[in-house]
């Protein structure tokens, strides 16, 4: 059942005629448009909130991988001879290291 062109017209008059509707629709725009808190800022906020958080897991794995190499060079005299071999480049007293890059 389909309205007629004119009874459509007259239903929308209606309605913007009617003093609640038209408050509503100004609040409506207000809220999502023109706002200091608006959806469309909330929207962004949402997402840079993800963005955070999903960093913030890699940082704290990253500081467990850290924490756990920093065990193994204070308790394993081999491991910490390496780390300072590889990036020190230190030596023992009657050894010469080359240095290739």
């Amino acid at each position: 059942m389909q309205l007629p062109q004119n009874d459509l017209k007259e239903t929308f008059a209606t309605l913007l005629r009617n003093k609640f509707v038209v408050a509503s629709l100004i609040f409506l725009t207000w809220i999502t448009f023109f706002d200091e808190d608006n959806l469309i800022n909330k929207q962004a906020y949402a997402s840079k909130i993800a963005q955070l958080e999903e960093e913030k897991q890699t940082l704290a794995n990253d500081i467990k991988q850290d924490q756990r190499k920093m065990d193994e060079l204070r308790n394993n005299r081999e491991s910490l001879e390496k780390f300072a071999r590889e990036e020190y480049f230190m030596k023992k007293n009657n050894e010469t290291i080359f240095i290739i890059k």
